[in-house]
Order: C-alpha cells, then sequence, then structure tokens
C-alpha cells in the first residue's frame, strides 16, 4: 500500500519471530477478569516488555510493516521514523496523560482508572471516527506502562485488559501488545521512534480500510507529535 505521503509500500514481514500466543495469553490472564471492569489488575509488565522487545528486533529500514497476526485474522502493524526531540521528551508526549491528549488528533477521550505502580495505569479511551466514519469510534481500556531500554531509550506499551462491550454508540476494540520504543540517534536532538500497532478494531470492516486507516493514522501521528513538540515550552535545564 503506498500513500502520497510516504511513497512507501507496506511491506510483509519474513522474519517470524514475535510474541506467541502463549505469551499474550499469559498477559490477557494475568490482567484481569475480562468481563469485569472492577477486576482490572497489573499484568506481568516483564512478559509484555519482552513481547514488544520481540517484536522490535524483526526488521529495520522500513516506514511501514505488516505481518499476519497470530491472534486474529488481521496483521500487526509496524512504522517507525525520525523525531527531533530526545527520547525522554517524546516519551512524556507519547504516555497516557493529559498530554497526550492536548495533541493526538485520533483520541477524543482518555482517563486514568488506576495507578498500581509508578511507570504504569489502567487508562480508558476512545478514538475518533476515521475514513468518513466507515470506521466508528472505538473505545479501549487498557494497562499501560512506560520504561527504560536498551540502547539508552525508553518505552509506552500497553494491551487490553477489558473486552466487554462498549458505551452505547461505540464498539469495544481490542489492543494485543502494542507500543512505542523511542532510542537516541548519532545526530544531537534526534531520536529514533519506532510503533507497534496490534490492534483488532473489530466489525464488519474490509481490511483495505484498516490497512489506509492504519497508514494515514501513522503519518498523522508522526506530524502532529512532531508539531507539538516544536510548540512546547523548552525543558528546564
Amino acid at each position: 500500500m503506498e500513500t502520497a505521503e510516504t511513497r512507501q509500500p507496506i511491506r510483509e514481514a519474513k522474519d517470524t519471530q514475535g510474541g506467541t500466543r502463549a505469551e499474550n495469553e499469559l498477559l490477557i490472564s494475568a490482567a484481569t477478569n475480562r468481563t469485569e471492569m472492577g477486576g482490572v489488575c497489573p499484568v506481568d509488565t516483564q512478559v509484555l516488555k519482552e513481547t514488544l522487545l520481540s517484536y522490535h528486533r524483526l526488521e529495520e529500514n522500513v516506514s511501514v510493516w505488516r505481518r499476519p497476526s497470530q491472534e486474529f485474522s488481521g496483521f500487526l502493524y509496524k512504522t517507525e521514523g525520525m523525531v527531533q526531540e530526545g527520547v525522554q521528551r517524546i516519551i512524556e508526549f507519547i504516555r497516557p496523560g493529559d498530554c497526550r491528549m492536548k495533541w493526538d488528533t485520533l483520541m477524543t477521550s482518555m482517563k486514568i482508572l488506576e495507578e498500581p505502580a509508578e511507570g504504569c495505569c489502567v487508562v480508558q479511551y476512545t478514538t475518533a471516527g476515521q475514513l468518513l466514519n466507515i470506521i466508528s469510534s472505538r473505545e479501549f481500556v487498557d494497562f499501560s506502562v512506560t520504561g527504560d531500554c536498551e540502547l539508552g531509550g525508553r518505552f509506552s506499551c500497553g494491551v487490553s485488559v477489558y473486552d466487554a462491550p462498549a458505551g452505547r454508540g461505540l464498539v469495544r476494540g481490542f489492543n494485543h501488545p502494542c507500543g512505542w520504543f523511542c532510542t537516541p540517534t548519532q545526530e544531537p536532538g534526534q531520536s529514533l521512534l519506532t510503533g507497534y500497532i496490534h490492534t483488532e478494531l473489530r466489525g464488519a470492516l474490509p481490511q483495505k480500510a484498516v490497512d489506509t486507516a492504519m497508514a494515514g493514522g501513522l503519518i498523522r501521528f508522526y506530524r502532529d507529535l512532531q508539531e507539538a513538540l516544536d510548540k512546547a515550552e523548552p525543558e528546564p535545564l
């Protein structure tokens, strides 16, 4: 798939590494009784991090990448691009919270339900409709963890922990392990941001519509993030 802005096709992955079904089931079963909102509890953060790291080692030098999901009849998407800012500040803008809501145009609401440990939270959020509302608004409840990773980088990743029907006018989406890694580059003030999107949108959606929404949404994510960083006040020295 090619867009006018990327001029890069989505590539099919040849590597078969990645989170196994057993790992992902462990994440979900450890997280919650997925039928009761009140049963939300922390997931195994080490398993979640290692699952995302296994994605992170798959392939380099691609703009948009996908491979068939082992969890549902869709795809795991990978995207990467350069962002003109330091690692710490980028992740602070990406992690769940008020800052994310100020710039991410796909998000229409966000509420932190619990903060069971430092760097961890359970977050409920809704996304805007896409493609003239061919893809309508979705609601998610995710466990999110933010921390440090190799090469001086940081990550913010998550997995859905609630799977009951969504509120009126919304469709319940489900995130299998997904998230963002940010690592420094040799250029001062520049970082490489890599994302893994493993979202089950659900509903009777044509795959072409999902691919188009993913590509457009990810391009917009990088653009909106960079604009927000450029407009933000500099960090104090």
